[in-house]
């Protein structure tokens, strides 16, 4: 898959875990940028325990939207109101 769609994937990835982190979400623009950021960590993740992926879109937005939803949890983490 080339960078447009690498970004594309990225984005809707951001998008569908801001939706799914009810509470967790940091805005449009950040949740976007977590996406993309979260493709990479999820490919990371998903390597460093052994877990082979489908190549297909489909495995690349399942993986990106496990890698954003550990970046708005541990981002949450370092977010807490008192």
């Amino acid at each position: 898959m080339g960078i447009v769609g690498s970004i594309i994937i990225g984005i809707l990835a951001g998008w569908l875990a801001g939706k799914l982190m009810r509470g967790g979400g940091y805005g449009c623009v950040i949740n976007l940028l977590l996406g993309l950021v979260g493709g990479f960590v999820g490919g990371r993740l998903f390597g460093l325990l052994g877990i082979q992926v489908n190549p297909s879109w489909i495995g690349e937005l399942g993986t990106a939207v496990v890698g954003a939803i550990v970046l708005l949890g541990i981002a949450s983490l370092f977010n807490k109101k008192k």
